[in-house]
């Protein structure tokens, strides 16, 4: 049984969207769904999640951006992991590696 959606966790945002890029760059659109698909459908990110992410990532150095043209010749913003964007991605795994093992303790008592 396929379930809906879920709003995505607070904090986890960020290290999907890295997750996503990992990949190769993409524009907005495209991450979204590279999230729905890494999380099989799991989560859904909204452009009024997304856009305001990607923005405050750009502006910690995490991922950088041009403008280019999408698959039907649209002008559309592309996003692109950096060096940092990486190292982050690697303390955010290690982080939810923590909060999920912990998760799953508490729920194996």
């Amino acid at each position: 049984m396929r379930s809906e959606p879920t709003t995505i966790l607070q904090g986890t945002l960020a290290m999907l969207i890295l997750k996503s890029l990992i990949a190769g760059e993409m524009h907005g659109l495209g991450v979204s769904r590279r999230i729905q698909q890494l999380t099989g459908g799991t989560f859904s990110v909204k452009p009024g999640s997304l856009f305001p992410a990607l923005h405050r990532m750009e502006e910690e150095g995490w991922i950088s951006a041009f403008w280019g043209d999408s698959e039907n010749n649209r002008r559309a913003k592309y996003y692109r992991l950096t060096k940092a964007g990486r190292k982050q991605l690697e303390v955010e795994t290690q982080r939810w590696g923590r909060i999920s093992w912990a998760i799953g303790q508490a729920l194996e008592a």
